[in-house]
Parts: C-alpha cells; structure tokens; sequence
C-alpha cells in the first residue's frame, strides 16, 4: 500500500484498558476513544455503529508516515 493511501477498517477490538482498536486492512491498528472534548467518537461505544463502519475507508495514519511491515501492531 502506498504511504498515505486510504484503507479500509476490518474488524475491532478491545485493548486492555477497555478502548477499541480498528484493524485495519493494510494490517496497522488505530485507537478510536470517545473521550470528549477531546475525541468525539461516540458511536465507538455502539455494536451497531461500529459495525457498519466495517469496510469503510480510513486513512491509516501510520500508512501516512511510511510505517513498513516491521513497524506492524500485533494481533
């Protein structure tokens, strides 16, 4: 995948303080916290809304900096 280039979300997960993680299609993770005002995301805390943003594009932002596969996030 070319750096900065959009990918799509995956799946998500809980890391183990409870936030959730997208997993994303180029194999990066991003944390997507609701914590206002700072990070506005509520439909993170929804099964349904997280759902549906299943193969949606995101812009990977570790993609963005040329992150190469050593760099990854384990599963």
């Amino acid at each position: 995948m070319m750096p900065g280039s959009d990918t799509t979300i995956t799946g998500f997960r809980q890391d183990e303080d409870g936030h959730w993680i997208a997993e994303l299609s180029c194999g990066h993770t991003q944390h997507l916290r609701h914590q206002p005002p700072w990070q506005s995301r509520a439909w993170v805390l929804d099964a349904q809304q997280r759902h549906e943003k299943i193969g949606q594009s995101f812009r990977c932002g570790w993609c963005a900096q040329g992150a190469d596969d050593d760099n990854l996030v384990p599963h």
